[in-house]
């Protein structure tokens, strides 16, 4: 399994621990996998249906957040003081019809869980992200992407959902009915209502071959045009950035195939040792000269053979080959930016730039790229854009959480600059000022809130800091 070209993605962390221990007054934490946001809730409840979701908002005499497999970073599924609904036991398959390639599921289920379901008819998710430890909801609230070329936010493949507003009341939202609440929840990170439940468009499950090629960054653009982007066969792609110098890309694209498989599994395996991939992580965040080990050494190794897998395979990995055995004082985390194609090769260096003036120990940046937006209300593809998955290493005392704020601060200029946005999911940084910026939907969204969320019930860290309570 390449590690590689996974430690870049939309994110990317452990469902283990999430929930820790209560605090001596009794209030339980709630921490996402990066250890630096325990929170501590009022109390938490795991419904098993619609029902006891309805009751849970309706019976809160404060504040409400949402959780699913909390693999956001900056505390945007829970503040101090809130009733905590935990969403991972409410993870049902509700209706499937191989015929119609469609499905309904509950939101709490994971992509791996639905991957169970609808790998033996030969289907496959139309678009998630790269780790299917997510949970479906969870994925949808953020609006996440991966891979996939030819698609984009993972709004373009939902049909519907079923949402718990403020009241308790339960709303069928899709672009036809409700079109404003299917907007604003999806990419609504919990602000809007519970997402309980949704259709989802299925695509057939093939044979992929993979194409791995290394080149000058100054290639790559020209490359991705006239080999991948409009490539009937291309199913996934991503490019890998070399640091520190950021002048060398892996551009590695998985194409449909009729070639016989390297790999039967259909699925990767649940029960694995990641050691060794952690180890190899630990090697190039930490020993000299480790990025340039994984360079060319562990890279041309990991790519050298014809590989040839099922799509859903490539679908299936966990964010457990990621996880270190210690969070303690150092920690793994990443960022996200956007930016139009055309503005590609003047963004990497000012981004370059910034990380390096800052000694930011990178471990990873992989470009993505995606269609432009359909129309929800906190868009970060307003157009066809490239995405940069910035995955890295950062100490987790105080010193060290500013100086990451201060160098994510001047990304986000540059990336604004550019005609571009940040990522929500992670550490929030951003000033209210930026967030406007690359955000310019935002009026939209908090007017769509003020109507169906009067008393600013659904609260996590990222509305506090940019929809604060009265």
């Amino acid at each position: 399994m390449s590690l590689f070209k996974q430690i870049a993605i939309f994110t990317l962390l452990f469902l283990e621990g999430c929930v820790g221990l209560p605090e001596s007054n009794n209030k339980p934490i709630v921490n996402d996998v990066t250890k630096l946001n325990p929170i501590a809730v009022d109390r938490i409840v795991v419904p098993h249906n619609v029902s006891e979701i309805i009751e849970a908002v309706k019976g809160a005499k404060g504040p409400v957040s949402i959780g699913g497999g909390r693999f956001s970073m900056g505390g945007q599924t829970a503040t101090e003081g809130t009733l905590q609904i935990d969403m991972r036991e409410f993870n049902k398959v509700v209706s499937f019809s191989p015929q119609k390639k469609e499905v309904t599921v509950e939101s709490g289920i994971t992509w791996r869980q639905l991957q169970e379901v609808i790998d033996p008819y030969n289907l496959s998710v139309k678009i998630m992200q790269t780790y299917s430890d997510f949970t479906v909801g969870g994925s949808l609230s953020v609006n996440a992407h991966g891979r996939y070329i030819g698609y984009g936010p993972l709004v373009l493949s939902a049909k519907r959902i079923g949402l718990v507003l403020a009241d308790g009341s339960y709303v069928n939202a899709s672009p036809e009915k409700n079109p404003e609440i299917f907007y604003g929840a999806i990419g609504g990170y919990g602000g809007i209502g519970v997402i309980a439940d949704t259709t989802l468009e299925l695509v057939d499950n093939v044979k992929v071959h993979r194409v791995s090629k290394v080149m000058p960054f100054s290639q790559y653009k020209d490359y991705f045009v006239k080999e991948v982007r409009d490539n009937p066969k291309a199913i996934f792609h991503n490019a890998d950035i070399y640091p520190n110098s950021y002048d060398t890309v892996r551009a590695t694209t998985y194409e449909e195939t009729g070639l016989p498989l390297t790999r039967e599994q259909r699925l990767i395996p649940k029960e694995q040792s990641y050691w060794l991939d952690r180890t190899l992580i630990g090697i190039i965040s930490e020993a000299p000269g480790g990025k340039g080990f994984r360079q060319y050494v562990v890279d041309p190794i990991l790519f050298h053979d014809d590989r040839v897998t099922w799509r859903n395979y490539e679908a299936s990995y966990t964010a457990l080959e990621l996880e270190p055995s210690s969070r303690r004082d150092s920690t793994y985390i990443l960022q996200e930016y956007f930016v139009p194609v055309e503005q590609l090769n003047e963004f990497v260096p000012q981004m370059a730039k910034v990380l390096n003036d800052n000694h930011v120990n990178v471990i990873n940046i992989s470009i993505r790229h995606s269609k432009q937006d359909p129309g929800t209300l906190l868009a970060w593809a307003k157009q066809e854009v490239f995405a940069f998955v910035i995955y890295y290493k950062q100490g987790t005392g105080i010193a060290d959480r500013e100086h990451v704020g201060i160098w994510t601060r001047q990304l986000i200029d540059v990336a604004v600059a550019n005609g571009g946005r940040y990522y929500l999911p992670y550490q929030i940084h951003a000033t209210e000022q930026q967030f406007k910026a690359a955000y310019p939907g935002f009026d939209k969204f908090f007017d769509l809130k003020k109507r169906v969320d009067p008393t600013n019930k659904f609260r996590n860290k990222l509305w506090d800091a940019y929809y604060p309570p009265q």
